[in-house]
């Protein structure tokens, strides 16, 4: 029976909350918390219609270290959920050392004027969170998240040695829209946009964006066309797997999609260099969000599915060997349990598992952690039981 604050009210708090709320016996008591106090009410009334349930609502600013900490000593939260902005990662854990609650996040700290994210401001916290006796679980969505225990699921029970991995991510939905943005268009386009990266013997090798490209069968979605990114995942896994020689990340995209970025990214509609706009600096990339369909409101249109998973080589029993871990989630379906498309429910989902793996005692380790550092088994488990089942297949070598 424990207490949690949720802060971000987006799509995946959305998702949090329902799927907290459907756990009494776990979430006793749920708080919801953001910039915005209507989007807050407005998750507290379907989760109300949806279970029943009674959820607090705040208005907080996440980037105020002193106020949070303040709300949450008036509070006394076991754990805060951070589904806000990659941007508010160090003041939200700055707050949290300060009331002395543990903390747990989706995706890793992005400075706001950089178009740069990587885990090394966060992993500066190690010794604070470990004298504290306080858990900081990292990146605990679905890539980064679902993606790191899959590896580590896989060299736990599945080879004796990886050597290389390939992380997929394939939205094959339809929301009708000519060009939306599944999750926060902000920071979707800036991953994009930026040179790709993978990590290879040792080293990292840098690419010009989107410029490397294969066709990928993937199960139930089909081909798809993949491109390869740098995602945060690569940078722990790449510490954290013993023995791997490769590890790359592909995420689908259609060429209707690409055209549509290319031309704003050519008339300068994706950069983050502030312009003056009738004597006021904004960022072109932040009216752009602006005028963009809200991720949260595609759920009621998006059709299709979606597959993620992990294509990774190695050896067991002296042969070498290869497998695709993966799940495949349904928009509708999502979007009838909880009111939200794929995207949010597949990140959504494995931030309320990791609230359950540190308040069940199964993860609670005073320090800052990414998820493969974690016995993956109970994790495993729980997204068989939580709405993202997993498949193992055996793939032909290439």
């Amino acid at each position: 029976m424990s207490k949690v604050i949720i802060i971000g009210a987006g799509g995946v708090g959305n998702v949090v909350a329902h799927k907290c709320a459907q756990s009494p016996d776990i979430f006793s008591e749920i708080v919801l918390a953001s910039r915005t106090l209507s989007k807050c009410e407005a998750i507290a009334k379907t989760v109300y219609e949806k279970t029943g349930r009674t959820i607090k609502t705040y208005s907080i600013d996440a980037d105020d270290v002193s106020s949070t900490s303040e709300f949450l000593k008036a509070e006394k939260p076991d754990l805060v959920i951070n589904v806000a902005l990659p941007y508010q990662d160090l003041p939200l854990m700055d707050a949290c050392l300060e009331a002395k609650v543990d903390y747990l996040d989706t995706a890793n700290y992005e400075p706001p004027n950089e178009a740069k994210f990587e885990y090394k401001w966060q992993w500066d916290y190690q010794d604070r969170f470990k004298e504290a006796g306080l858990t900081a679980l990292l990146g605990s969505g679905f890539d980064p998240g679902v993606t790191n225990v899959f590896c580590a699921y896989a060299q736990k029970h599945l080879f004796d040695s990886i050597e290389t991995i390939d992380i997929l991510d394939a939205n094959a939905g339809d929301h009708g829209y000519h060009f939306a943005t599944n999750f926060n268009p902000e920071i979707n386009i800036r991953e994009i946009t930026q040179n790709g990266r993978y990590w290879k013997e040792g080293q990292w090798i840098e690419i010009e964006a989107m410029s490397l490209h294969q066709k990928y069968d993937f199960p139930v979605v089909g081909e798809q066309d993949a491109y390869l990114l740098y995602h945060e995942e690569l940078e722990s896994l790449s510490q954290n797997i013993p023995n791997l020689k490769q590890i790359r990340f592909w995420m689908t995209f259609s060429e209707k999609y690409l055209t549509h970025l290319k031309v704003l990214e050519n008339i300068g509609m994706t950069s983050i260099e502030p312009i003056d706009f009738k004597g006021q600096a904004i960022q072109p990339i932040e009216f752009l969000k602006a005028v963009l369909p809200d991720p949260a409101s595609l759920g009621p249109r998006t059709k299709g599915k979606t597959c993620i998973g992990c294509d990774i080589t190695g050896i067991k029993d002296g042969q070498k060997k290869r497998i695709f871990i993966y799940n495949v989630c349904d928009h509708e379906a999502s979007y009838k349990e909880v009111f939200s498309q794929a995207i949010s429910y597949t990140t959504g989902v494995p931030a309320r598992i990791g609230a359950e793996m540190i308040l069940s005692q199964a993860w609670k380790k005073a320090g800052v952690w990414n998820m493969e550092q974690m016995d993956p088994d109970p994790f495993m488990e729980a997204l068989n039981n939580y709405g993202l089942p997993w498949q193992v297949i055996e793939l032909p070598l290439s």
